[in-house]
């Protein structure tokens, strides 16, 4: 991974510094290799990274410390070539750069989980709320035809139908039942820019698999993927300190305004406007208008777009297309019961207890994915008080009354909550003595490293001095 890193680095940087010492001729064509060479380097930084980060947990701080300086290194550098290359978008780096500090924090602090710590927020304060840009253009798209009529089953997007129908069904499964608990949320918006149903399914399906809380390596979050960035410029900010991005409704009003402003600058091609949402607008801009036949499927623009937006348009055409078509193709989306509703907690719990306390009846895999969605701006492990509004569907308030209020499952769900602290490695107090150093006080109580110590008492480099009297907080030693 390294050795790849270093070769991808440096015939990018040899190339920025040719085009450096030559003299810019009136109009500067950019460079797609390049600027996709570079792209590449992001996600192969984070993987690094998150080599580093295991290595840390792994006692490793040598070897660890060595790959994520290493990982930081390449993604400034690629940054800073990022800035010589016309057409390169350097929010892209310092996005990643942001998620970075992001997985650093939660790994190293046992806190890593499956989507990201957010704060209660209001929804009226949104500025996103205000009317939607006119639907005229967006009912253009379609020119009086169905979407169905429009996906050209050609071989790429055959090849995805291939992958959702195989090894990424469970994928789109998922993504169904998701998206079926948030569409009185979602659809309505799409319906009123007169966008079809099954489009918003399709990117939702790749994006995210409709869960609201995903984040991606490069800092894409929330139902429908959104840099910060794009986000903002659409609306999508942060309010008392939840990310906007994770609301399905306002980030499919974001969605709808980002494609109604693709569809006039490209007219109204569908294929090029997904090819802009994930691979970014200037660069199918620029493609678009250089060539005489500017298609998605026109080789020499799709040979110079990003691997991934090569894959990512069959992709989500495929998805709306089963959406659309699901028993030609032997699928089955199950019909929920999905009519949305609200509880007032007649006491203090966590969604992670509600899921408990609720079960697994009416669902294949319990509810807490489904609390999540509906409650984005509820953090999932923190006792909410009681008066509490939680958005459910309907069938479950009985439900709750029953069983989550109070009796056995509504004991069993605290006592598991509680149990979650026993996940903690156990920490205490040392005292520093006259003589002792970081590696000794390791050693001697059977600490996992004295990085560890450091870290966890913001000791700083590279003396990692220390002081007789001084407490530190030990944490998972053996003695």
């Amino acid at each position: 991974m390294s050795r790849l890193i270093c070769l991808l680095l440096l015939s990018v940087l040899l190339s920025a510094c040719a085009t450096l010492e030559q003299s810019p001729p009136p109009a500067v064509q950019a460079d797609e290799s390049a600027i996709n060479a570079l792209y590449e380097l992001i996600g192969l930084s984070v993987e690094a990274y998150e080599d580093g980060l295991a290595a840390l947990r792994a006692g490793e701080d040598a070897l660890g410390r060595a790959d994520i300086d290493r990982a930081v290194a390449t993604l400034a550098a690629a940054g800073n070539a990022c800035t010589q290359q016309p057409g390169c978008e350097p929010q892209r780096f310092m996005a990643a750069y942001g998620n970075l500090l992001t997985l650093r924090s939660d790994v190293l602090t046992g806190d890593a989980e499956a989507f990201v710590e957010i704060e209660v927020a209001p929804e009226e304060s949104s500025a996103i709320l205000a009317d939607l840009p006119a639907a005229a253009r967006s009912v253009n798209l379609l020119n009086g035809r169905e979407l169905g009529e429009m996906i050209e089953l050609n071989g790429p997007v055959k090849a995805a139908l291939h992958d959702w129908l195989t090894w990424m069904r469970p994928l789109l499964m998922d993504a169904w039942e998701n998206y079926q608990h948030m569409r009185h949320l979602m659809w309505p918006v799409y319906e009123e820019a007169g966008l079809p149903e099954a489009l918003l399914f399709g990117i939702m399906a790749k994006e995210s698999g409709g869960r609201v809380h995903a984040v991606s390596r490069a800092g894409a979050a929330g139902p429908l993927q959104f840099m910060p960035h794009t986000g903002q410029r659409f609306g999508l900010t942060r309010v008392n300190g939840f990310d906007q991005r994770f609301d399905p409704k306002l980030s499919t009003r974001a969605n709808v305004a980002y494609l109604n402003e693709r569809f006039a600058e490209l007219n109204n091609d569908l294929e090029l406007a997904l090819a802009a949402y994930n691979g970014g607008e200037g660069r199918v801009l620029r493609l678009s208008r250089q060539s005489p036949s500017p298609s998605f499927w026109n080789p020499e623009i799709r040979a110079q777009l990003p691997r991934e937006t090569q894959d990512y348009v069959p992709y989500v055409l495929a998805a709306a297309w089963l959406f659309l078509h699901p028993e030609r193709y032997g699928v089955e989306f199950p019909t929920l019961d999905t009519l949305p509703a609200t509880v007032a907690l007649a006491a203090p719990m966590t969604l992670g207890e509600l899921s408990v306390c609720l079960g697994q009846a009416g669902t294949r895999s319990g509810w807490f994915r489904t609390l999540r969605n509906l409650n984005a701006s509820l953090e999932p492990f923190e006792r909410l008080p009681e008066g509490t509004e939680i958005a459910l569907p309907a069938q479950l308030v009985e439900r709750y009354r029953a069983d989550c209020i109070d009796g056995e499952m509504a004991l069993l769900a605290a006592q598991l909550h509680e149990s979650r602290d026993h996940r903690r490695p156990p920490t205490r107090i040392y005292t520093v003595q006259r003589g002792d150093t970081l590696s000794t006080i390791a050693r001697r109580n059977g600490c996992p490293s004295m990085m560890a110590i450091a870290r966890d008492n913001d000791i700083r480099g590279p003396r990692y001095m220390i002081r007789p009297g001084q407490r530190l907080t030990l944490t998972g030693c053996s003695r």
